[in-house]
């Protein structure tokens, strides 16, 4: 389980974070959804330790995040795939040499990372691009080969930073169905932040609004699509002010 702890964090004097708590059960996707510059991609970081509370914590399987050290942050991130908001991959390394990367750093024999690549590929139904450089791909297929390289790893949570951003509404589909099916078919914990109401209703078992810096919010599809609370309302119908 993952759980934010009264989570405080500011910039240059500027508060981001104002207590974030919020609890992520095993087996479940919960989506984050909010305002830009709110905070969810910072919420993030802070379940691999990429940043350092300035109060409250991050608890994942009941280790305090901000309290382990360098080789317990590595054992930590060995069960944590994280989906960039841009993939994120080496321009220079084929799609099967990127997601071979993080096997190689963690001793995995070449025979099994090559079956590790093959499978992951062929769950996100780019089977056959493994000699492709990232260049030749399409937007859609580097979010793909960025979920791909997570569920390499074979994770028990996977975190996903804004993973429609840019995309066409077919494209946002295809991206929402791999979430979900790689939730069906490795059973994992995930965490989703995102501005796109359509995809949180699509992968999310419950939806929380970040809101000033606190969860305004959270609930099941259904009921965050029926709140009466006039700031999620206006956020979900894209209503202005």
């Amino acid at each position: 389980m993952i759980e934010f702890q009264d989570l405080q964090k500011g910039f240059d004097g500027k508060e981001v974070l104002r207590g974030l708590s919020l609890k992520v059960r095993d087996g479940e996707t919960v989506v984050i959804i909010g305002y830009s510059g709110t905070g969810k991609s910072v919420a993030l970081k802070h379940i691999v330790g990429l940043l350092h509370p300035d109060a409250g914590d991050v608890i994942v399987d009941g280790q305090a995040v901000s309290t382990l050290d360098r080789d317990g942050l590595t054992a930590l991130r060995e069960g944590i795939g994280y989906v960039f908001q841009f993939a994120a991959l080496f321009d220079s390394l084929t799609v099967a040499e990127n997601l071979a990367l993080g096997l190689r750093r963690r001793r995995v024999s070449a025979e099994e990372i090559e079956d590790r690549v093959r499978e992951a590929l062929a769950l996100v139904d780019l089977s056959g691009t493994e000699e492709r450089m990232p260049a030749e791909l399409s937007g859609g297929m580097r979010k793909r080969v960025g979920i791909a390289r997570a569920i390499a790893l074979r994770p028990r949570y996977i975190l996903y930073d804004e993973p429609t951003t840019g995309l066409d509404p077919v494209t946002s589909a295809v991206i929402d169905r791999l979430m979900v099916r790689t939730r069906e078919h490795l059973g994992v914990t995930g965490v989703v932040v995102t501005h796109d109401m359509r995809s949180a209703y699509t992968v999310g078992d419950r939806i929380a609004m970040l809101y000033e810096g606190r969860i305004r919010q959270v609930g099941t599809v259904a009921e965050i699509q029926e709140t009466e609370d006039s700031v999620v309302r206006q956020f979900i119908e894209g209503r202005p002010e």
